[in-house]
């Protein structure tokens, strides 16, 4: 059974070669009737080419064949018409320049298919077959559906991690470029969380998975980009529409041509010049390196036509709390109000604070970090929601509250003027010593990025949307030049405020997609960051893997050049087609220059679509 499985597994492969097989024994017929022509033995020749004609354009035939019952009007239409002709008019040297540029087209298209989408293949190859399950200091290789959460799997040095999970063992560097798109190296230690997908260093680390290979990161972006090459963006729609247009203008221009000359030399070399291959093929293939190219760079295109919409948007709507900035409290400023000095007064706080879960307390203690402060025990620590914490630190009581509780500690009269910003007020032995600031800080990249989305990219509005206090909100928008802000909005009324512009005027969204998920759906174009969360639900067009607003730009530069290819290639391709069967009805072309000509426009087309790759390594150099 296993060796019938076997032949026809290889009968299989064989078939999907022919096309190649093919191609070569056409060029070689083609050279040999060329010499058989320089000694008169073309007769022979002659033979041949019809024989290699009819018998390599039966497979062709019977799909035309079937396309045509089923009223599918497509330009296979144009070849089966003009090989029919050749051989009626006794051109078997034309009939195999026909059947030249239909296997041809296959192979162009194969080749171009498989650069155009090195991204994915490149990411299904790093899949691993088998994991390697460890149990009581033993390993056994299993497969990657067997693996179920809280399996301890190790990674061999240079091995691809095969699900998400922690490192419970080891420790090394790994390369998380295919996910992220940055070429740095990333220290992985005992609880340090390991992303599918992530090629392992010099060392041996065990990982206790978190997630099932199916759910894990990797598998995702995968999916996701199978999914975004298989969907049809409206641009590629258009141009499906326009070649099937392009059929009944070319028998319009053969049937004229013939009506005033007779000549059905003239019309089989208008219908071999006829070529809608810059809009099947070069558009699709465009779409699929632009999409190729994302994944290289840490941004997956879940929806391919944000490279349509994305350069049409003159609005650009942005959270704030993650997009923006860092969407984490730092501490900004401190404003010491007593007689200790600023590295006594952190020591006390962060030695309080590292008993606390409060999401300020972490900003302090990475501060205190960043000053090589040395921290101290803290007792009696207590913390009341709502009201702070309180403990001894070094024999001194401290309270650490808001503004509105400082009052019940010690005397607020003499606190200092509201900041703008999160507040900490810090109160040692029952008097109010200072007060910490906490900003959710801008990232580093974002005021350039604003400044220069009007200019280069036409935006002539740019809004800043979050659900935060207006006196952060209204602060972030005017340290960036941002005009139009809108504060302390909750999701619903984000939602209608996109809605509300995006009917206006093409509008793209830009969020961290934790609560933007409806805004998401309304936008004409969005961009989700998510380092930190789940990609596989994003209701975003396109998701950026490492939060840089660095990589929303180049989304917009990759989509400018997409749609500008694209249409060089399918217009383009068009009006040389046109052109030359002018010229061919004019009779200054003949049916075998015509099917020559119409392979260079193919060529032409197909090459200039993948210029996208070429020009995007230029680029990056």
């Amino acid at each position: 059974m296993k060796k019938e499985q076997t032949k026809f597994t290889s009968f299989i492969n064989y078939c999907k070669k022919w096309p190649h097989l093919l191609l070569l024994t056409i060029l070689f017929l083609l050279v040999f009737h060329g010499i058989c022509s320089l000694y008169n033995l073309e007769k022979f020749s002659t033979i041949l080419l019809y024989i290699v004609s009819f018998v390599g354009f039966m497979p062709f035939f019977w799909q035309m064949l079937k396309k045509l019952i089923t009223g599918n009007l497509t330009a296979d239409l144009i070849a089966l018409l003009a090989f029919i002709l050749a051989i009626y008019l006794q051109q078997p040297f034309t009939a195999t320049l026909i059947l030249l540029m239909l296997v041809s087209g296959l192979a162009l298209e194969e080749f171009a298919s498989h650069k155009a989408s090195f991204a994915l293949e490149n990411l299904m190859q790093r899949i691993p077959a088998l994991a390697h399950l460890k149990k009581e200091d033993n390993f056994f290789d299993i497969k990657l559906n067997d693996i179920k959460i809280d399996d301890l799997i190790a990674i061999f040095p240079f091995e691809t991690a095969p699900v998400d999970g922690e490192v419970v063992e080891g420790c090394g560097n790994m390369d998380e470029s295919y996910l992220t798109g940055e070429p740095y190296k990333i220290s992985k230690t005992i609880g340090s969380q390991v992303l599918s997908g992530s090629i392992n260093g010099e060392s041996t680390i065990v990982i206790k998975a978190s997630k099932l290979a199916e759910n894990s990161r990797y598998a995702q972006i995968v999916d996701i980009m199978k999914k975004a090459q298989q969907e049809k963006p409206n641009l590629q729609k258009l141009t499906d529409k326009i070649a099937v247009f392009f059929v009944p203008l070319t028998l319009l221009i053969a049937g004229l041509c013939y009506y005033f000359t007779s000549d059905l030399v003239r019309f089989l070399a208008v219908l071999t010049i006829a070529t809608p291959c810059p809009l099947l093929i070069a558009v699709p293939i465009t779409i699929i390196s632009a999409i190729s190219i994302a994944a290289k760079q840490g941004i997956i295109i879940r929806d391919a036509r944000i490279l349509e919409y994305l350069p049409t948007c003159t609005t650009a709507i942005f959270d704030k709390t993650g997009t923006l900035t860092y969407g984490e409290p730092k501490l900004t400023t401190i404003t010491n109000i007593s007689n200790y000095t600023e590295s006594q007064i952190i020591q006390k706080v962060a030695s309080l604070e590292r008993h606390s879960r409060h999401p300020l307390a972490s900003a302090v203690l990475n501060y205190a970090k960043e000053q090589k402060i040395i921290l101290t025990n803290a007792s009696q620590v207590s913390e009341k929601p709502g009201y702070g914490i309180s403990g001894i630190v070094n024999n001194f009581h401290l309270v650490i509250t808001n503004r509105n509780n400082a009052k019940n500690f010690a005397n607020h009269q003499n606190l200092p003027p509201k900041q703008i910003g999160l507040e900490c007020v810090i109160i040692i032995n029952n008097t109010v010593s200072a007060i910490l600031v906490f900003e959710d800080v801008e990232r580093p990249e974002t005021g350039s990025f604003i400044s220069h989305l009007g200019l280069e990219h036409n935006f002539s509005e740019v809004i800043l949307l979050s659900g935060d206090q207006r006196e952060q909100v209204n602060y972030l928008g005017a340290k960036l030049g941002i005009h139009k802000c809108y504060s302390e909005k909750s999701p619903e009324e984000k939602l209608a405020i996109v809605k509300n512009y995006s009917q206006k005027s093409p509008t793209l969204f830009v969020g961290d997609g934790i609560n933007d998920a409806p805004a998401f759906l309304l936008a004409t174009a969005s961009i989700a960051f998510a380092k930190h969360n789940q990609i596989a639900g994003e209701s975003a067009n396109a998701i950026i893997l490492e939060n840089n607003l660095l990589k929303v730009d180049k989304l917009m530069h990759l989509s400018l050049d997409t749609r500008k290819i694209a249409l060089q290639s399918a217009v383009g391709g068009m009006l040389f087609s046109l052109f030359g069967m002018i010229l061919a009805s004019f009779g200054y072309i003949s049916p075998a220059q015509g099917a020559v000509l119409q392979q260079i426009i193919d060529v032409i087309a197909i090459f200039n679509s993948l210029r996208l790759l070429f020009q995007q390594k230029v680029s990056k150099k």
